[in-house]
């Protein structure tokens, strides 16, 4: 802070008024200087580049969306399109437990607080002392007198103030990079919950796969065996031989031997769900859902630019981008002075009674700058380290829009393709179940051999489990696409304004 001190002389007894209007004019330039600098004083000056979002092509529309379909955008509780009451109740779980929901709440609420403290530096601070002293010390032997002790009492209080001018926007460009961090942390809570309940979604969906294999195995083993024991019979009466007995007995140990993996697939799904939901597998309880009794909701999306607002990983790369930004112009700011404004007032007394009376009173007032001249490369080093940190910031934002675009185009190839896969697989289950069953009746007949039943049993579990892998690849690319359009989040007005 500069201050000026200017004597005013003393007015002539007889002065006219043109001496009037001179010395009048004489203080108009130092009262002018004050009038323009001491706003500049209060609000500072802008320090460092200005935030531009990098300018990437946005593609017209998807390679694999039609192009006149109308969105049909997810919503919040996306989840219940599948029309699955046990994932109804896993995803409510999920919302509570999950833990990595939890320790993105945690961060969430520790980049709030951070917040709050790079906020404080832009108000004044303001401090309150007390005291009071009692000392006791003998006097010096005078002739002709004896040594009295003497006691001293001192009371006192005071006020202190501190003030450090923003000139240079520095702590307001640390705050800006708090806020948003504190809205990053927010929208990668989101992402990690749309992360985290699109794993529990995908994990029961392989839940209900592996009980259906399951299901297929036993049903298949049943059958085998019973036919093998049929054969046996036959082999008794001679009326096969034992070549049919032994094919048969091998695709009966084969059917068997599978049922083991089928079982320990499902228990480690069912250990995996726990965790997502937050509970002990031993405190899960797994209902009795089929997986042919959910269904696919229809979900098209919509103009790639309109993903850019429903997807909370951009909108997180974007405020971690403006923080970025703002780290770099404080460095900047950090070459400048920092100037400093102190203030206190007290009272100090030898009595209690009397410390706040006017006599007791002290002020005092202080100013300081202080000009970095050597740190030892420290503030150019600050400064590259922020500068290489907003790099890789915008190297981040573009590769989360482009990995949008490409999420959704692969989501919707996905879904397209699956839905045809799971409708001809449907078919090929339907011609095979029918195929068994007519050689079946030709064996009963004696028009075939066993081998043939032999080959369209093993037809039909080939494509029962095929059929099976079908409709859980369907479901898996409908969550993806879902995942892929944000899973019905939507940025709030102030990032779409661009703050």
């Amino acid at each position: 802070m500069i201050s000026a001190m200017t004597t005013k002389p003393k007015p002539r007894a007889n002065a006219t008024s043109s001496d009037r209007l001179a010395r009048c004019r004489s203080y108009e330039g130092p009262l002018r200087a004050v009038v323009i600098v001491l706003p500049l004083l209060l609000s500072g000056c802008a320090l460092g580049p200005r935030l531009h979002l990098p300018r990437l092509a946005i593609p017209g529309h998807f390679l694999s969306s039609p192009q006149n379909a109308r969105p049909a955008w997810p919503t919040k509780t996306w989840w219940r399109g599948f029309r699955s009451p046990s994932l109804n109740t896993f995803m409510g779980l999920a919302e509570q437990h999950n833990f990595t929901i939890r320790i993105a709440i945690a961060q969430l609420e520790a980049a709030n607080a951070e917040v709050q403290v790079l906020g404080a530096p832009l108000l004044p601070t303001l401090s309150a002392n007390g005291g009071g002293q009692w000392q006791r010390s003998p006097q010096v032997q005078v002739p002709f007198g004896s040594a009295r002790n003497a006691s001293n009492r001192q009371f006192s209080a005071s006020l202190q103030a501190s003030y450090e001018l923003d000139f240079w926007g520095k702590n307001r460009d640390a705050l800006r990079a708090a806020q948003a961090s504190a809205a990053a942390s927010r929208f990668n809570r989101d992402t990690v919950a749309l992360t985290a309940m699109s794993a529990v979604a995908t994990t029961w969906f392989q839940i209900l796969a592996d009980r259906a294999a399951l299901t297929i195995g036993l049903h298949n083993l049943a059958a085998a065996q019973t036919l093998l024991a049929q054969l046996k019979a036959e082999l008794v009466a001679g009326t096969t031989d034992a070549l049919a007995v032994a094919q048969q007995s091998a695709l009966v140990a084969s059917e068997r031997a599978s049922i083991p993996t089928l079982r320990s697939q499902l228990r480690q799904e069912t250990l995996a769900l726990g965790i997502l939901v937050g509970k002990p597998p031993e405190l899960l309880a797994i209902p009795k859902e089929r997986l042919a009794s959910l269904t696919v909701p229809k979900i098209t999306s919509g103009l790639p630019a309109q993903v850019l607002e429903r997807r909370p990983d951009i909108a997180e790369a974007q405020e971690n981008l403006i923080a970025a930004n703002a780290n770099v112009r404080g460095a900047i700011a950090d070459f400048f002075p920092s100037i400093s404004l102190t203030g206190s007032t007290g009272w100090t007394s030898s009595a209690l009674s009397a410390l706040l009376a006017p006599g007791s009173l002290l002020l005092s007032a202080a100013a300081s700058a202080t000009q970095p001249i050597f740190e030892g490369g420290a503030l150019m080093g600050k400064l590259a380290v922020a500068r290489a940190s907003y790099r890789e910031d915008v190297a981040l934002y573009e590769e989360a829009v482009v990995q949008a675009f490409t999420d959704v185009d692969t989501a919707l190839t996905s879904l397209h393709y699956a839905s045809e896969h799971e409708r001809r697989e449907a078919e090929a289950v339907a011609e095979a179940r029918t195929a068994l069953h007519a050689v079946r009746a030709q064996l009963a007949a004696g028009i075939v051999d066993v081998s043939a039943v032999l080959t369209a049993e093993e037809t039909l579990l080939a494509d029962e489990n095929s059929y099976t892998q079908a409709q859980l690849t369907r479901l898996d690319a409908a969550v993806s696409l879902y995942k892929a359009l944000g899973g019905g989040w939507h940025a709030p007005a102030s990032l779409s304004a661009g703050h």
